[in-house]
C-alpha cells in the first residue's frame, strides 16, 4: 500500500490533472491540499475533455475526493463544477465529495480586492488571476480568514462579516478608489451555499487517516508548481500557497510519516504564465510552433503561455526541494518533427556558472541558459503504447533527463487522451 503526493515541478500547467486522473484508477482516495480555482487542471477520457478547478481530478474515476484545510474554496465556483458534472453523468454527491470543515472561504471582498490592486499597480501587476485567492490567503495568515465551519452557523459568519467588511469598505473606497459591497447582500448569497454544502463538510484529517489505517491509497493533489511556491518560487510573481510535496501533509492534516512516494510532473519543454524571469524562454518560430502545437493556453485564464526549451536546472531544483521518487514527462509529443531539441543544463551569470538556482530574481533575469543540444525525431508518437516501441533519439531524450536529475522517468505521456501514456511504474503498484 502506498500513499502518494503529486506535484508540478515547472510553473504550474505540467498535466497534473491527466496524471492524477492515471494513477486515481488504482487510488482509493484524492485529496486537494492547497491552491484555488486559480488552478485549472485538464483531463481528456476517450476523446471528451473536462476541467476541474476544485474538485481533485479523480472524481473521473469514482474515487473519494477530499478538499483539504489547505485549500481556499469559491463556493459559487465549487457548486458550479458540482452541477456542470452531474450534468455530465459523473457522479458528486455527498459521498463523493467530502470539504474540510477548516478550509477557508473566498469572499468577494477578496475578488474585489485583488482586482482593484492589481488596477492601482498598472504596470507593475502580479498578474494574479483576480480570483481573490491571495487576499483570502492574507486573511488566513492575519486571523480574519472565514472557514467553512463559520459558514455554517450563521450567527457567527453574520458577525464576521460584518465586522470584516468595515475595514474591507474603508480600503476599497479610500484606497483603491473601489466600489464598496453590500453585507447584506453577501451573507444572504453565502447562507444559500451553506445550505448545499453542508453535506459535503467534515473533518478530512480524521476522513483520511481512518482510511490509511484501512490500508486504503491516498493520493495527494498539488495544484500550480513547484517555482510558484511562496517561499521557494520566483517571489514575488508566485502564488499565495505552498506549492511543495510537504504541503500536502499540512494542507490536509496527516504526518510526514504516512507519505511514500512524490512525483514529479515535468512538461517535455517549459512554459509559464504571467509575468517573471523564464531563462529558457524562446522567441522564435520554434517556441511559436510548440505554443500553437501543445495548444500553451492556460485552462483557467486562458492567457497564452511562454514558452522555452526544458531547464533542468529548475527541475533539479524541484527534485530537491520535493524529494521526488518519479518523474512523469508530459506533453512529449509535442516535440515530434523538430530537428533537434536543446535542453537547458545551466545558468551562466556575469561570465560564471551558478551552482544552483537563484534566489534573486535580478540575478534570474539576467543569467544566459547554457544548452545541450540533442537530435530530435521525425516520427509521430502520440500512438506508441511501449517504451521499446519509442524512437531511439525519444528514448536518448528521457534517459539524459534522468542522468541530469537523478531521477527516473516512471510515465510518459504522448497525447492528451488518458489512453496516450506509457506507464513504466506505477507508485501504486
Amino acid at each position: 500500500m502506498a500513499n502518494v503526493v503529486i506535484v508540478g515541478t515547472q510553473w504550474g500547467d505540467e498535466g497534473k490533472g491527466k496524471i492524477v486522473d492515471l494513477l486515481a484508477e488504482t487510488a482509493d482516495m484524492v485529496v486537494r491540499f492547497q491552491g484555488g480555482n486559480n488552478a485549472g487542471h485538464t483531463m481528456v477520457v476517450e476523446g471528451e475533455q473536462f476541467i476541474s478547478h476544485l474538485i481533485p481530478s479523480g472524481i473521473l474515476q469514482k474515487k473519494t475526493c477530499l478538499i483539504g484545510n489547505g485549500v481556499v474554496v469559491d463556493p459559487a465556483v465549487l457548486l458550479g463544477e458540482i452541477d456542470a458534472l452531474n450534468r455530465r453523468g459523473v457522479e458528486v454527491s455527498p459521498a463523493t465529495l467530502k470539504i474540510c470543515e477548516k478550509a477557508h472561504l473566498i469572499m468577494p471582498y477578496h475578488q474585489a480586492v485583488d482586482h482593484a490592486r492589481e488596477k492601482f499597480k498598472g504596470d507593475k501587476k502580479i498578474g494574479t488571476t483576480g480570483r481573490g485567492i491571495g487576499p483570502a490567503y492574507e486573511d488566513k495568515a492575519t486571523r480574519r480568514g472565514i472557514r467553512f465551519v463559520d459558514l455554517l452557523d450563521p450567527e457567527v459568519f453574520t458577525e464576521m462579516v460584518n465586522t470584516i467588511l468595515d475595514e474591507k469598505n474603508f480600503y476599497l473606497k479610500n484606497y483603491l478608489s473601489a466600489e464598496a459591497l453590500d453585507p447584506k447582500q453577501i451573507i444572504d448569497q453565502y447562507q444559500t451555499y451553506a445550505q448545499r454544502l453542508a453535506p459535503h463538510v467534515t473533518n478530512i484529517s480524521v476522513t483520511i487517516n481512518a482510511a490509511i489505517k484501512n490500508n486504503q491509497q491516498v493520493m495527494f493533489e498539488g495544484a500550480q508548481g513547484t517555482h510558484l511556491d511562496i517561499d521557494h518560487g520566483t517571489y514575488p510573481f508566485v502564488t499565495s500557497s505552498n506549492t511543495l510535496a510537504g504541503n500536502a501533509c499540512c494542507g490536509s492534516g496527516v504526518g510526514p510519516k504516512q507519505i511514500n512516494e512524490v512525483f514529479g510532473i515535468v512538461k517535455a519543454y517549459t512554459t509559464r504564465v504571467g509575468q517573471g524571469p523564464f531563462p529558457s524562454e524562446l522567441f522564435d518560430d520554434i517556441g511559436d510552433k510548440i505554443q500553437k502545437k501543445g495548444a500553451e493556453f492556460g485552462a483557467t485564464t486562458g492567457r497564452r503561455r511562454r514558452c522555452g526549451w526544458l531547464d533542468t536546472i529548475i527541475l533539479k531544483n524541484a527534485v530537491r526541494l520535493n524529494g521526488l521518487t518519479g518523474l512523469a514527462i508530459t506533453k512529449l509529443d509535442v516535440l515530434d518533427g523538430l530537428e533537434s531539441i536543446k535542453v537547458c543544463t545551466g545558468y551562466e551569470y556575469e561570465g560564471e556558472m551558478l551552482p544552483e538556482f537563484p534566489a534573486s530574481l535580478k540575478v534570474l533575469g539576467e543569467c544566459k541558459p547554457v544548452y545541450e543540444s540533442l537530435p530530435g525525431w521525425p516520427e509521430n508518437i502520440s500512438g506508441i503504447r511501449k517504451f521499446e516501441d519509442l524512437p531511439a533519439n525519444v528514448k536518448s531524450y528521457l534517459n539524459r533527463i534522468e542522468a541530469l536529475t537523478q531521477t527516473p522517468v516512471s510515465i510518459i505521456s504522448v497525447g492528451p487522451d488518458r489512453e496516450q501514456t506509457i506507464v513504466l511504474r506505477n507508485p501504486f503498484l
